[in-house]
């Protein structure tokens, strides 16, 4: 069950896309994020670019007890650090933002998890030793195919770890779930009718 409604989704996205577009073309930001209910809560959530199904950017924030940031905000940095600030990828520019689409991955709090209680495509990850940490999203192990103990490795190597880094009594692996929803749900959304056919804090950059 979602943990949105449709219309909040719509409100995040376009939160987003608004971040992106005025970070790319170098406007500025409103000092206020709009009051909304679902913008306020606390909450951490990955941003996602991709341009032609290609990843084109990737930046989240986890959630945090200690220090609550309300999500609209993290979302709209996470949007602006996406295009801008992902070391793999050189900065979108304006001549991109037609073609760029918004996912978004709005995370649950972290729990410690054991490895044989992780769950390759529902749970996402984060692995951490001293000032290393990895996190990847629930997705990447579906895009890949990975299995549990793939996904746990290879969270470990986006640390910086050994793979087996896991097994490291200092080595904290924690799991989170994430609600996870595009542009491209409301667009197909938009077009589909009788005779139309549908197709189918720090802040951590991850692959998905």
């Amino acid at each position: 069950m979602s943990f949105f409604a449709e219309s909040e989704k719509r409100l995040l996205l376009s939160l987003a896309r608004e971040s992106l577009d005025l970070a790319v073309k170098g406007g500025e930001h409103p000092t206020e994020i709009p009051g909304d209910n679902v913008l306020q809560i606390s909450g951490g959530a990955f941003v996602t670019l991709r341009a032609r199904r290609r990843l084109r950017g990737c930046v989240g924030r986890l959630p945090s007890a200690a220090v609550p940031i309300p999500l609209g905000e993290v979302i709209r940095s996470c949007a602006r650090s996406a295009a801008l600030e992902d070391p793999r990828f050189t900065p979108v520019v304006p001549s991109e933002l037609p073609e760029i689409e918004i996912e978004l991955s709005v995370l649950s709090p972290l729990f410690d998890v054991a490895p044989e209680e992780i769950v390759a495509g529902r749970h996402g990850l984060s692995v951490s030793r001293g000032p290393f940490r990895g996190v990847l999203l629930p997705q990447v192990a579906t895009e890949f195919r990975w299995n549990a103990a793939r996904f746990l490795e290879e969270t470990c190597v986006k640390a910086g770890l050994e793979r087996d880094a896991w097994r490291q009594a200092d080595t904290r692996v924690q799991a989170f779930t994430a609600e996870v929803f595009s542009e491209s749900e409301f667009r197909r959304e938009k077009t589909a009718g009788p005779g139309s056919e549908s197709g189918p804090g720090k802040s951590y950059s991850s692959s998905t």
